[in-house]
């Protein structure tokens, strides 16, 4: 998805007011909002609700962009995640009878939100979706939606791996239902020109997850390549291909610490990066120019925060940005 003019001129304006109102901000540093987002009254809260459950450290950099976003703005924003969609709908269902200004929510099960998005927009309170659901957030009514083009990282994982020599590929999905980690699997379908297998597991037994992994390795010796698409996944993986003996090449979607030192290591290849900061920070940073100025960014368009791609190339630098809780 290409970026629309109107998201380049508020980046722009973004980082020229961070340069003039920051007092000497380091580069690294979230930028200060332009006049037309200036904080809101302090009475203002928005809602952050996701499908991540707690320890999940992708999503913990998700809150951090957030938070960061809400410290800036003045405004006060919370957090919370459940991957039960019938939980997480309840937790919009509470943010909407708390009148909140404003709801950030990711989709991973679209249909399962529809009726509690519903009521928020039916209650006149903005959404921003972020991460997964991107094809269902104008239909629901959100203003815009803040992500990467699942197809489209997909597609490029595939691209990469092709080029690695891959002609069998392990596609390694961890959580049921989730529309996107499907999207991404068949991207990687399209471009690798070879076969790809899915194999199902549960994020929150990683020791189960690399027994699976290796079992699957083992029983099958034409597997030359596996695709997680969590960064904890991939630790994982990377200790089944050890535990097998197999030569299969691993990349990942996300990253974590251990996945950066692991692409430094030469045990993955790289890793699809979706930005997550992004994820947490922009939407704040958009609710915030509604409310204030009506503003809304992207033209009906997603906003798109990836896919880049971390290789041992860069996996330095952005070790460093990692242990910030930045990337």
């Amino acid at each position: 998805m290409r970026r629309t003019p109107i998201v380049l001129a508020l980046l722009g304006a973004l980082a020229v007011s961070g340069c003039s109102s920051s007092g000497g901000q380091s580069a690294q540093s979230a930028p200060a909002a332009s006049s037309a987002a200036a904080p809101a009254a302090a009475s203002a809260s928005f809602a952050v609700i996701t499908h991540a459950g707690a320890g999940d450290s992708f999503w913990d950099v998700v809150k951090n962009g957030a938070e960061a976003a809400g410290k800036q703005y003045g405004v006060k924003v919370t957090y919370q995640g459940d991957g039960d969609p019938a939980k997480q709908s309840q937790l919009i269902d509470q943010a909407v009878s708390e009148k909140v200004d404003g709801i950030v929510v990711s989709m991973a099960n679209p249909d399962a939100l529809k009726e509690a998005i519903g009521k928020a927009v039916a209650a006149k309170i903005p959404v921003v979706t972020i991460n997964s659901g991107a094809d269902s957030s104008k239909a629901f009514g959100a203003i815009t939606h803040v992500g990467q083009s699942e197809d489209v990282a997909g597609r490029g994982a595939g691209e990469q791996l092709k080029a690695a020599g891959v002609t069998k590929l392990l596609c390694v999905i961890h959580e049921a239902g989730n529309v996107g980690l499907d999207q991404r699997c068949k991207g990687a379908e399209q471009t690798l020109g070879g076969t790809v297998e899915r194999l199902q597991v549960d994020v929150s037994n990683l020791a189960d997850v690399t027994s699976k992994v290796t079992a699957k390795l083992q029983s099958d010796k034409q597997v030359n390549g596996v695709l997680a698409l969590n960064p904890a996944v991939a630790i994982a993986a990377r200790d089944a291909i050890k535990d097998s003996g197999s030569p299969a090449k691993l990349a990942t979607f996300d990253l974590s610490g251990d996945v950066v030192s692991a692409i430094k290591d030469g045990e993955i290849l790289f890793a699809v990066d979706q930005q997550q900061y992004l994820q947490g920070y922009l939407p704040i940073t958009f609710l915030n120019l509604y409310k204030n100025n009506l503003n809304t960014v992207g033209g009906g368009l997603p906003v798109n925060t990836g896919p880049g791609f971390v290789t041992k190339d860069n996996a330095e630098q952005v070790a460093k940005l990692a242990e910030a809780g930045t990337r």
